[in-house]
């Protein structure tokens, strides 16, 4: 839901009923993930996306129906029709789940200010109950900050602490996930599946080397959405001027910014510099940290002799095995640009298992399933 964040926050401002329409799991090949809405008010304005434009017209009908039904929630399943060519589905082959539900005015109310947040660019998370008891079908619970704040009930103090404990460990990873909380006397009598929204900080891309592809990437990395920041030990060359889509350009010796800045497992860090004097105690301290991901620029005799040097200020084999090095994918590229798509692609397939390989040579579907979100969430808050 928070792919429609500004609108909602303003129809939960100005109290007005809506029925949202959440893809609460997808399975096979399908174009939006799950967490993302679409949103249907009492005078027929839609919002959002629950398919890329497949199902709307059947998932804005239900919408309408929910808010005129008295708000009983409603679920249903679109797949892939063969016979019927007409029949609501999607193309792509896959098949999503979408529970529709009438926003009340309590769910309003808590919605507001996670929604305030996450406009004002702010951290937070929106539990959702997914699967359970009609009663509770729909429930929201909104969580503040680093996620220690919390508002909202789905039905008790118990089940409360319980969804919030592990919804905190999402939004500390950044990532929207699916879970099951209750069925006991330890959490919650009833079992619970909730799907949490997040907005996290954006994710941080370190470019260390203030040079001609440092540019191109700097300008790549904010159009993924990164929070960038380019550093380097040379005043002359690491100035605002020469990186105009960076963040901060940060003068200081690149291994000892490092040290002092904060990174997390969606950070990227691109070493750009080739220069054995920064690379390699740069490098020693990069792959100890627990960032998303590390590459360095060089030839493949320069790669050789950085692994050498770095196995000699005592780098372990595991720890070189997360270097990308050469960095980037095989593009065939030649200008600062090309070199930076590069990276670019190397990152997102990096950071989604993706291949690399041309889709035209594959034969399963085009879309990856999402790491498995609380697993990675719950190691961080370990």
């Amino acid at each position: 839901m928070l792919n429609i964040a500004d609108t909602l926050y303003d129809w939960c401002r100005e109290d007005r009923p809506f029925a949202l329409a959440t893809v609460v799991q997808v399975t096979g090949s399908a174009p939006l993930p799950p967490g993302t809405a679409l949103a249907v008010d009492a005078d027929g304005t839609a919002v959002g996306s629950v398919s890329g434009g497949c199902v709307e017209g059947a998932v804005y009908e239900l919408c309408q129906q929910v808010l005129a039904d008295g708000g009983t929630p409603a679920r249903a399943r679109f797949g892939y029709s063969d016979d019927d060519a007409f029949a609501a589905g999607l193309t792509c082959g896959g098949e999503i789940d979408v529970l529709v539900q009438r926003v009340h005015r309590a769910d309003r109310s808590t919605l507001a200010e996670a929604l305030d947040a996450v406009v004002q660019g702010r951290p937070a998370a929106v539990a959702q109950v997914v699967d359970g008891p009609e009663e509770l079908l729909g429930r929201v619970l909104s969580l503040l900050g680093d996620g220690s704040a919390y508002d909202g009930t789905l039905g008790g103090e118990r089940e409360d602490r319980a969804v919030a404990t592990q919804a905190q460990a999402l939004l500390r990873a950044g990532r929207t996930g699916r879970f099951e909380v209750g069925g006991d006397t330890d959490t919650c009598p009833e079992r619970l599946s909730v799907l949490v929204h997040t907005h996290a900080p954006r994710p941080r891309m370190l470019i260390f080397g203030a040079i001609d592809f440092a540019a191109a990437l700097s300008q790549a990395g904010r159009f993924l959405g990164y929070q960038v920041t380019v550093c380097d030990a040379r005043p002359v060359f690491a100035t605002p001027a020469r990186f105009p889509h960076a963040d901060e350009v940060i003068v200081d010796w690149p291994h000892r910014y490092l040290a002092d800045t904060e990174v997390d497992a969606r950070t990227a860090i691109c070493v750009l510099t080739h220069d054995a004097k920064f690379d390699i105690p740069l490098l020693r301290l990069a792959l100890n940290l627990p960032v998303g991901y590390v590459g360095a620029m060089g030839s493949r005799r320069t790669h050789h002799q950085r692994l050498d040097a770095l196995r000699e200020v005592g780098v372990t084999k595991e720890e070189l095995t997360r270097l990308r090095s050469p960095i980037g994918l095989d593009l065939g590229a030649h200008t600062s640009e090309e070199t930076a798509l590069s990276i670019a692609a190397e990152i997102v397939a990096h950071t989604h298992h993706g291949t690399g390989l041309p889709l035209s040579l594959g034969t399963g579907p085009i879309h990856h399933p999402a790491p498995s979100a609380l697993s990675s969430a719950a190691r961080q808050a370990a």
